[in-house]
């Protein structure tokens, strides 16, 4: 009357533990295949499954699985690049700096100099040495190769709230789906600490749980996630049209969301890229908060975004400096996080204040600051540069397929041509929607509407 099983069943990760018979009984053994079936077709079944599943994930990760070692270190941005790939996909797995004990003795195992980290040891067997997220990807089974020649209904190309969004609402009205995503599923909403105005959760959730929870429901309808996967190229071919990935791979369908998003702005400060991962970062996680703990650190921007992170660092940080180029931080960040930041008195507000300089030798240790009115400059000893400044679209892969806006967003219905639907590009049956589209709202709950809506206008395009 009991079952196994995890996540991977529906993930196509790898197994991360073994079992072992322990009394006399009979074993149905159910293919990954079948058990979807199972759970598209009997609803009380599937909540209890998937419940149990997401559960079981929550305790593997918890755990720090010895299946999955990662061995880097603290202040390098190829040690952090896999760290936040592992975390935000939800991987078990554990992560030891060279200098400890636990490590020298595996890297002496293995025969790996400290110099060549970071380093991968997956399952005490397989050792990959520095390498990049496709590599990690393929050793521990993620769904890479999802094609075998098939048009599907439809490519959507990002996986935010947004392209999670369409992806629910296609797979469960019956389209074949597959969904590209190129680091892991949740794009910049799946860093946030805590979202507390989303509608239905009064005690707000992490945009981790949003994301792993709106995979799950993708999975549970039948489309296909592959991470991680960068899309490059957009090409019309008949009446369908083909994605080339960053392997060479293809995907074809016959219609196309795009669900990029965007990322934020880099500080035009000299010496920037020696500090990425390294002190300056464009995330607020656990991760990145433990790197900073018990320092003061800087966050900039005035946007919700930054808000979320000043609050959630002001949790781990000995002080938050939130700095920002205007005089009203009222102009662009939500009342409830305003009533946060000046109740806190960790977080300290610098208006008229922007970056200009950044200190240390390996890993940041101070940064140069200015006054944009008075021009007065002053340094401040910070272990870390929070940046969410403005927005730069993912579009480069795009800038000869459709039309865009003078910033690089997709331009959409009448910004286009005398198209009635909203979403709808230059190139019939392809629609663009969320942070990416030209004139969006950039809110979380703007781009689940948006991503939820536009299957509707697909599917008019599909029998058209």
């Amino acid at each position: 009357g009991s079952f196994l099983g995890e996540l991977n069943m529906l993930t196509n990760q790898a197994v991360y533990l073994t079992a072992v018979v322990r009394e006399a009984g009979e074993v149905i053994a159910i293919p990954p295949a079948a058990l979807r079936d199972i759970i598209a077709s009997e609803p009380e079944l599937s909540d209890l499954i998937l419940g149990a599943f997401i559960a079981r994930r929550e305790l593997i990760v918890a755990r720090s699985s010895a299946f999955l070692r990662l061995i880097g270190p603290r202040y390098s941005s190829s040690t952090l690049q896999l760290r936040e790939f592992m975390v935000r996909n939800r991987l078990s797995h554990q992560w030891l700096e060279p200098e400890e004990d636990a490590a020298q003795d595996l890297l002496a195992r293995f025969g790996v100099s400290a110099e060549a980290t970071p380093v991968i040891i997956w399952q005490d067997r397989d050792v990959l040495t520095n390498p990049s997220l496709g590599e990690l990807a393929q050793t521990i089974g993620l769904d890479l190769q999802v094609t075998n020649g098939q048009t599907f209904d439809l490519i959507v190309v990002g996986a935010g709230p947004a392209g999670l969004a369409a992806s629910v609402y296609g797979a469960s009205e019956g389209l074949s789906t597959v969904t590209v995503e190129s680091i892991a599923t949740g794009g910049q909403a799946g860093t946030s600490s805590k979202i507390e105005n989303y509608l239905g959760f009064p005690a707000g959730l992490s945009g981790a749980e949003l994301a792993s929870r709106a995979e799950v429901q993708a999975l549970k309808f039948g489309a296909r996630i592959t991470v991680p996967r960068r899309a490059q190229r957009l090409e019309r071919e008949g009446e369908c049209y083909t994605v080339t990935l960053d392997d060479d791979s293809t995907l074809t369908a016959r219609s196309v969301v795009v669900a990029t998003g965007a990322r934020y702005r880099k500080l035009d400060v000299p010496r920037l890229e020696d500090f990425e991962g390294a002190g300056v970062y464009y995330a607020a996680t656990d991760i990145e908060a433990r790197l900073c703990k018990d320092d003061e650190v800087i966050v900039v921007g005035g946007g919700n975004s930054a808000g979320q992170a000043a609050v959630f660092l002001s949790r781990h940080a000995a002080r938050v400096h939130l700095m920002i180029r205007g005089d009203d931080l009222g102009k662009s960040m939500s009342r409830y996080l305003l009533s946060r930041i000046d109740a806190a008195a960790d977080i300290e507000v610098h208006h008229h204040t922007e970056v200009t300089a950044l200190h240390g030798d390996e890993r940041l240790t101070g940064v140069t600051v200015e006054n944009n009115q008075t021009l007065q400059t002053s340094q401040l000893d910070v272990s870390g540069v929070f940046t969410f400044i403005g927005a730069v679209p993912h579009t480069e892969w795009l800038a000869d397929t459709l039309a865009l806006d003078e910033k690089g967003f997709v331009l959409t219905g009448g910004q286009v041509n005398d198209i009635n639907d909203l979403f709808e590009t230059s190139l019939p049956g392809v629609f663009a929607v969320g942070d990416v589209r030209s004139g969006s709202v950039k809110r979380v709950a703007s781009a689940v509407g948006e991503g939820s809506i536009v299957v509707r206008f697909v599917h008019d395009a599909l029998e058209s």
